[in-house]
C-alpha cells in the first residue's frame, strides 16, 4: 500500500510486503505507472532497489545486456556457504557466459518433443487426483492443497527421477526457500533447508552416476557439446531450480487461473462451451495474474540514465511482471479478463536470453489441469469471499494459500 505514517520502508512510497498491498495490487502498480514508473525502494535487508512498472520499461529491461542476474560480488571465496554456493550456479543467477553455456547444453536435454511426450502422463496425474477428489466423499475442498500443488510436483519429480517417497519433503523445501526471498527473518529456517536440499540432491546424483536411467537427471549427466558437460555444482543448482522454480510457477499458474474462471463465470462457461480455448485462456491468465509478481533482481554493470533517474552500477532492479501485464498502453481494458483477447504479448515467462526454459511444460501442465477441472467439476463455485483469499508474502511469486471451493 502506499506510504503512511506506519511504514517501515522509509523513503519508498509503496510497502510491496505490506498485506493490503499484496491482497490487492494492480491499483498500486496503476498509479506507480502513471506517477513513479521507475521507482526507488528499501528491501527489508536495508538496500535499496529499482522497480519499473511500465510495459515498455520492463521489455527494455529485460532486453538489456547492461542489467545482468549475476551478482557483482559472486565468485569471491568466503563469500558464500558451500551449500548456497552451489546453488548459485543456476541459471537464473550467472555471469551472461555461463547463462549461454548452461542453456546450451541444457536445451539438449530438455527438448519440446520430451515435453510433448509428458502429455499423457500429466493427464492421468490429473485424472488420479480428480477421481480421488470425487470419490473421497467430500463436497468442498482446499483445490491448492489437493489439486494444483501435488500435480506439478508429481510431475517435475517422475521427470527428475526422484523417487514418490521423498516427494513430501519438496513441499516443505519449495514453501519455506521461496517464502524467505521477501522475508530475513526466514533466513536461518532457509539456509538449513537450503543445506538439506543440496544434501539430499549430493546422494541423488551419486547413485545416477553409478546406475544411469531414464530420467531427466541422467540425461543431463549425460549431456555433452563439443567436451563441454555440466560440472556437479551446476548440476545441483539446475535441479533445484526446476524443482523450486518450475514447480512453483506452475502451482500458481493452476491456482489463479482458477480463481480467474470463478471470478468470472461467463469466461469459464465459455471455455466449458469452447474447450479448444484453453491456450488462449491459459495466455490471458498468465497476464492478468500470472504467477510471477516481479522478476528475479538484476544488477546495473554500469551507470545508466533511465527516464531522468541515474541508476547507480552494482544498483539492483526489478521488474514488476504483474504491472507490466496491465499496462494500458499495451493492452485494450487490461483489467479485464477475456480468454478472446486477440494480442497478448504479456510478459510472464521474461524476455530475452533469459526466458524460461521452462515455460513450455508450465503452459502444458496448466492447460491440462484446468480443463481436465472443468471437465469432472464444472460446477465447482469459489467457497469463500474473494477478500478473504490470503495471497502467499513476498515479492517474487504470485500465489494463492488456499483456494477453497465446493463442487
Amino acid at each position: 500500500m502506499f506510504k503512511n505514517e506506519n511504514s517501515n520502508l522509509s523513503g519508498s512510497k509503496v510497502d510491496f510486503l505490506d498485506r493490503s498491498f499484496i491482497q490487492h495490487p494492480f491499483p498500486v502498480y496503476e498509479k506507480l505507472r502513471a506517477d513513479e514508473p521507475i521507482h526507488r525502494f528499501l528491501l527489508p535487508g536495508g538496500h535499496y532497489a529499482w522497480m519499473v512498472s511500465r510495459y515498455e520499461d520492463a521489455v527494455n529491461i529485460l532486453q538489456d545486456g547492461r542489467f545482468v542476474t549475476s551478482h557483482p560480488l559472486q565468485g569471491q571465496a568466503g563469500e558464500q556457504a558451500p551449500h548456497m554456493e552451489i546453488i548459485s550456479q543456476n541459471l537464473l543467477s550467472v555471469s551472461p557466459e555461463d547463462h549461454r553455456r548452461l542453456r546450451r547444453l541444457i536445451q539438449k536435454a530438455f527438448t519440446p518433443r520430451m515435453i510433448e511426450r509428458l502429455r499423457e502422463r500429466i493427464e492421468e496425474i490429473s485424472d488420479e487426483l480428480l477421481d480421488r477428489v470425487l470419490t473421497s466423499g467430500k463436497s468442498e475442498i482446499d483445490l491448492i492443497e489437493e489439486y494444483a500443488f501435488p500435480l506439478p510436483l508429481i510431475v517435475i519429480c517422475e521427470m527428475l527421477g526422484v523417487p514418490l517417497k521423498d516427494q513430501d519433503k519438496f513441499q516443505l523445501w519449495s514453501n519455506t526457500i521461496m517464502e524467505s526471498v521477501s522475508n530475513p527473518q526466514m533466513s536461518q529456517e532457509s539456509d538449513q533447508v537450503m543445506k538439506a536440499f543440496v544434501d539430499y540432491l549430493r546422494g541423488l546424483i551419486a547413485e545416477r552416476r553409478k546406475e544411469l536411467k531414464e530420467d531427466l537427471i541422467s540425461d543431463l549427466i549425460n549431456v555433452e557439446e563439443a567436451g563441454d558437460k555440466l560440472s556437479e555444482q551446476e548440476l545441483y543448482a539446475l535441479v533445484f531450480v526446476l524443482i523450486i522454480a518450475g514447480h512453483e510457477t506452475t502451482v500458481n499458474l493452476i491456482g489463479n487461473g482458477i480463481l480467474a474462471l470463478l471470478e468470472h463465470p461467463e469466461q469459464k462457461q465459455l471455455l466449458i462451451d469452447e474447450p479448444n480455448m484453453i491456450q488462449a485462456t491459459v495466455e490471458e491468465v498468465l497476464r492478468f495474474n500470472g504467477p510471477a509478481e516481479v522478476s528475479n533482481v538484476r544488477w546495473a554493470t554500469e551507470d545508466i540514465e533511465l527516464d531522468g533517474h541515474h541508476i547507480r552500477q552494482g544498483d539492483m532492479m526489478f521488474v514488476a511482471l504483474s504491472s507490466a501485464n496491465r499496462d494500458s498502453r499495451k493492452f485494450e481494458e487490461p483489467d479485464a479478463f477475456d480468454i478472446t483477447r486477440k494480442v497478448n504479448d504479456h510478459i510472464s515467462f521474461g524476455k530475452g536470453v533469459h526466458y524460461c526454459l521452462g515455460a513450455p511444460l508450465a503452459r502444458l501442465e496448466g492447460e491440462i489441469a484446468i480443463i481436465s477441472l472443468l471437465q469432472k467439476l464444472p460446477k465447482m463455485k469459489l467457497n469463500t469471499g474473494s477478500d478473504l483469499l490470503e495471497w502467499r508474502t513476498g515479492m517474487i511469486i504470485r500465489g494463492l494459500k488456499k483456494l477453497p471451493i465446493t463442487f
